[in-house]
């Protein structure tokens, strides 16, 4: 029922999502025979210092220390890949159209996620900007918080004969158990916990705002969800979280912005619609 709007950066989740190969055919033909590969000479390296370096800085910056035994894993593991890629090429499965096509993505994916970065890395969100916006959002909220409960029905008759239940003293949360169609808040009684008046539709936050603590609605109120009785159950003063704690999620939302707007500048150069 609530109208909640979600920060998150949908544009690098649809970036990021490109890696995800589920969607392909897993259905191959067979490869053709290919002669079996050639032994490693003794002594030969089986894998590259490139990628073990690059994989030991990856480990080191998500916490985990640099020690000879972690090389040494590490180094292991590598060989044990590299032996394994040569027995898949050997196979003929790096000729194979459907792996081809998944290996093409994932390389596609790593640039795109590098991109990406220097996006963001080169219009970086200020501390400035970050307040400006918490501010914003903090003043939308107003300064008082809303508890209410309702009872969600499709059409008005419906709705008013639940008023005249409640009138004869018919207990609300009984009635919005038996009648609700809201699943968020039915089982509940109709409660839908606190929350600021923006959280809703603006016909459903009007209703509830101008009633009285312990009230319901003597009409039925229309939204596009249906027809709505509402109960105010209480009234307190909104408390935005602090600034250190949301700081995260602002600097998520605004970068998601900067990033949808760098997609639509690159759509309209190229004329998508």
């Amino acid at each position: 029922m609530k109208n909640t709007k979600t920060l998150s950066l949908v544009a690098v989740a649809a970036s990021l999502a490109l890696a995800s190969t589920a969607g392909f055919a897993q259905t191959k033909k067979p490869a053709a025979a290919a002669a079996p590969a050639a032994p490693a000479a003794a002594g030969a390296i089986l894998y590259s210092p490139q990628q073990l370096d690059l994989i030991i800085k990856e480990r080191v910056a998500q916490g985990q220390p640099d020690s000879p035994e972690l090389r040494e894993y590490l180094k292991q593991e590598l060989i044990n890949r590299e032996l394994l890629l040569r027995a898949a090429k050997a196979k003929g499965l790096d000729k194979d159209a459907t792996l081809r096509t998944q290996m093409q993505v994932a390389a596609d994916t790593i640039l795109i996620r590098s991109y990406v970065n220097d996006v963001l890395t080169a219009k970086q969100v200020g501390e400035d900007v970050l307040k400006k916006e918490y501010d914003a959002i903090k003043a939308g909220l107003g300064d008082k918080e809303f508890r209410a409960s309702h009872i969600l029905v499709e059409k008005k008759e419906e709705a008013e004969a639940i008023i005249k239940q409640l009138q004869t003293g018919a207990k609300f949360a009984d009635l919005a158990k038996a009648s609700s169609k809201d699943p968020g808040s039915k089982e509940n009684g109709g409660d839908l916990d606190w929350a600021v008046p923006s959280n809703y539709v603006k016909p459903f936050a009007d209703a509830m705002i101008a009633l009285e603590k312990g009230k319901y609605t003597p009409q039925p109120v229309q939204s596009p969800f249906g027809f709505h009785v509402i109960k105010l159950d209480d009234v307190r003063e909104a408390k935005a979280p602090p600034y250190d704690e949301v700081k995260p999620q602002l600097a998520q939302r605004l970068q998601g912005k900067i990033l949808e707007d760098h997609v639509l500048e690159l759509r309209t150069k190229a004329g998508v619609k």
